[in-house]
């Protein structure tokens, strides 16, 4: 019979003066370290509803779909299949839009508990009603770039209308698109073609 080792002997008793190494989770509440991959959460005033974190999340637990009548983008996260593998913060254009949080208990009996779901405005093409960019997007890329986005129409007039130097009302579109709607809000494949039908 091997007797046992010296350190082995000193932790069982030093388990039983002081008491179990684990924590009281249940009975008491356990705080993570800092470092903790829990839970991620949208923070609606920080996200620009860019689709990034969706685009790079392996277990598909962010999904987003265009909502083109309510001219809304819709996001949602679902925890009952995220593996807080923390790639969604990683990739997040706005770096705070989404981040992890350090919630690890998850345990409820209702499903809407187990996930978040934000909507972002969303900028239509004026000609074609195809979708541009979210309103948010649009607006922290002009904001990022600062003067030169008057380069691109777009992002000016967006950026304009925020800072309410526009009004919402403009003229419609002329069919065919002519060479003046390029100073609309126009996706790419409109903008071609007012610039080279014209």
């Amino acid at each position: 019979m091997k007797y046992p080792k010296l350190r082995e002997l000193r932790e069982a008793i030093k388990a039983l003066i002081v008491g179990p190494y684990t924590s009281k989770f249940p009975f008491k509440p356990h705080q993570p370290f800092d470092a903790f991959r829990g839970r991620p959460k949208f923070y609606e005033d920080e996200c620009v509803g860019c689709t990034a974190c969706a685009q790079v999340c392996p277990a598909q637990a962010i999904e987003w779909t265009d909502d083109l009548k309510r001219k809304k983008r819709i996001l949602n996260v679902r925890w009952d299949i995220c593996i807080f593998c923390g790639q969604c913060e990683a990739n997040c254009l706005s770096v705070t839009g989404i981040r992890l949080s350090r919630d690890f208990d998850l345990a409820t009996l209702k499903r809407e508990d187990l996930f978040q779901t934000i909507e972002k405005d969303l900028v239509l093409c004026e000609s074609c009603r195809e979708v541009i960019a979210p309103y948010d997007q649009i607006i922290w890329v002009a904001n990022k770039i600062r003067s030169l986005l008057f380069s691109n129409t777009s992002l000016m007039l967006a950026f304009l209308e925020d800072k309410g130097f526009l009004s919402e009302e403009s003229p419609g579109i002329s069919d065919p698109t002519l060479r003046a709607d390029r100073f609309r809000l126009l996706c790419p494949a409109c903008r071609r073609k007012a610039i080279y039908k014209s």
